[in-house]
């Protein structure tokens, strides 16, 4: 109770420079809002390239509408942040992953998106953040029809009927930036076409400043053991940059058509949509359309007369290419993600794709390679190099938990017996654990593989994704192998060494004289017991504490005896009332902290 009190002491001092701090913030964007609606009014013509000559009355009384909805929510968004995260109580208990979670599904669409970018960076924020946010589901109103006509009109300069000889109203899905709409080009190509929601680019960029200027009040994230700190300012601006590339659609498009080029070696076994460049803008991207259905309808498959035996090595062949040749890989390819059309599968949507290079395959080989060898300082060297230390990290305790994996593993006799996945998770545990910041390459590659074996372990249970994969590592090994090159090498560390022997004598006599002379000095350090030795410190705080409640309550006694004023209706001193309680509350907290310990 008392620490709650002690809490809700601080808070009402935080909310006071917090509400502060919010009405500058509010002014300032109060600002900015009346130069903003300075450019809206101009933004059809300017911005969005719309010809004033080709908008009809209908159109431009729903842009204008669109305007205003801006406008009005620009100038109260400051309001409305801030009063949600005051609704929410993390000042007192810190952003729980709950908290998070909720907190983002109230903020609105734009930062349920935000929440489902965070909710695969794993490299940002602690796992169980990053479970949560993996909650969170699209359940966003479609896009007016006619405002959806009207973004493409306004993006191309054209009428919708001079582009399509058909388009479909209803949206073929709707997400929080925007939706797809099927069409049919004058040519005859068959189309989607995604449009951006109006504004919501300008809305996103106004929420961001809103938070970056908040990071600081709420940077209190922590783990499940309160150990590890999230810089929050940090989080967002990565978010913020993510989101730019998500709300530009044309880099999309290049990721599309990167992955066509270094990815597709065989479009008769696996392929992707092609971009149509001239429907592509940054609010709108048209690719053609794939006239089939996910990979998820097992039935529908099997009533089809699929092999799904040789759909999914396809499938799985094709993405061992991405990783081990190109470099290059669809970073989230779950099953919604995967069409099939005309006997083969189809990869869709890269707004996601991730990137390694030859030293990150390295790494996982080394990785491998220790675990075959049990040689836990291998593997202990790998993790060190692959990520950024921490002043926390304990190479020594490292050590410790990889030996303690190793001996999982004390049975594996091939690569073909390891499972890569839970390989990589151990991995990352063990960086996390130790305060090690793996790459978010490498995360977003552990995410990839969990993802495609659950989604072949669904279509395909006896088709082995790692005998693949391992395969195809323990290939490229044996082709980088080069014998001569290790026996020069092996060569010279034995040249090294022999050298190094010859000194000894010199060494050892060099060291004994100094000795003799008292020139030696002594250097020891104690490792392992930081821990012990941490406790011990807070410890002995809480007994100084102690200590320090009973003299003040013993000076409150003293003060009982005098005619101090002024006084409670008791006859006591208020100060030593105050110092009564003020103590009391002391020592419990002390004991209290002491009894954990």
């Amino acid at each position: 109770q008392e620490e709650r009190r002690q809490k809700f002491a601080e808070t009402k001092e935080r909310i006071k420079s917090d509400t502060s701090e919010a009405k500058e913030i509010i002014k300032e964007n109060a600002a900015v809002a009346k130069e903003k609606i300075k450019e809206t009014s101009e933004i059809a013509k300017e911005k969005l390239k719309w010809g004033a000559s080709e908008v009809n009355a209908d159109l431009k009384k729903l842009l204008d509408e669109e305007i205003e909805k801006f406008r009005t929510r620009d100038n109260k968004r400051s309001a409305e942040i801030i009063s949600i995260f005051a609704a929410h109580n993390y000042y007192a208990n810190g952003f729980t992953p709950v908290e998070m979670r909720t907190t983002l599904e109230a903020l609105g669409p734009t930062y349920v998106k935000i929440g489902q970018i965070m909710s695969s960076r794993t490299d940002l924020l602690p796992i169980e953040y990053c479970k949560e946010l993996e909650k969170l589901r699209q359940n966003v109103q479609p896009l007016d029809p006619k405002l959806a006509r009207a973004v493409i009109e306004q993006e191309t300069g054209r009428p919708i009927e001079d582009i399509y000889s058909e388009f479909r109203d209803k949206p073929l899905g709707s997400a929080s930036i925007g939706q797809a709409h099927y069409g049919v080009l004058k040519d005859g190509t068959k189309v989607v076409t995604k449009v951006q929601r109006p504004y919501i680019a300008e809305t996103m960029a106004q929420d961001f400043v809103m938070l970056k200027k908040l990071a600081g009040a709420v940077n209190i994230l922590s783990d499940s053991d309160g150990d590890q700190a999230v810089d929050l300012l940090t989080v967002i601006e990565e978010l913020e940059k993510v989101t730019n590339e998500e709300l530009d659609f044309r880099v999309e498009a290049a990721n599309t058509k990167e992955f066509k080029e270094k990815c597709i070696d065989n479009e008769e076994k696996v392929t992707c949509p092609d971009v149509i460049d001239e429907l592509t803008t940054q609010r709108i991207f048209t690719m053609t359309f794939v006239d089939g259905y996910s990979l998820a309808k097992h039935d529908k498959l099997i009533e089809d007369g699929y092999d799904l035996l040789a759909l999914g090595t396809d499938l799985i062949e094709n993405y061992v290419h991405q990783i081990l040749d190109a470099g290059l890989f669809h970073a989230d390819p779950h099953q919604g993600n995967i069409m099939v059309s005309g006997g083969k599968p189809y990869w869709i949507d890269f707004g996601m794709i991730g990137r390694i290079e030859n030293r990150d395959i390295d790494s996982l080989q080394n990785i491998i390679m220790a675990l075959l060898k049990a040689d836990a300082e291998e593997l202990v060297n790998v993790i060190l190099s692959m990520g950024a230390i921490s002043p926390k990290t304990n190479r020594n305790k490292l050590l410790q938990d990889a030996e303690i994996m190793l001996e999982r593993y004390a049975n594996i006799s091939g690569v073909n017996d390891l499972d890569v996945s839970v390989l990589l998770n151990e991995v990352m545990d063990l960086g996390n654990k130790h305060h090690i910041t793996l790459p978010g390459k490498f995360t977003m590659l552990m995410r990839s593989i969990i993802t495609i074996e659950g989604v072949i372990e669904q279509l395909c249970p006896e088709l082995n994704l790692f005998e693949l994969l391992s395969n195809k590592l323990m290939d490229r090994m044996k082709k980088n192998y080069d014998l001569k090159q290790d026996l020069i090498g092996k060569g010279k560390d034995l040249l090294e060494a022999g050298t190094k022997t010859a000194r000894i004598p010199l060494l050892a006599a060099d060291a004994l004289n100094n000795l003799a002379k008292g020139r030696t000095k002594l250097n020891m350090e104690l490792t392992g017991y930081e821990e012990p030795l941490e406790k011990i410190g807070d410890f002995i705080i809480y007994i100084i504490l102690a200590v320090f409640s009973c003299v003040l309550f013993t000076g409150s006694c003293i003060l009982c005896t005098t005619d101090v004023q002024p006084v409670t209706r008791q006859g006591i001193p208020l100060i030593a009332a105050v110092g009564f309680v003020f103590s009391v509350s002391l020592g419990i907290f002390a004991v209290k902290k002491m009894w954990k310990r």
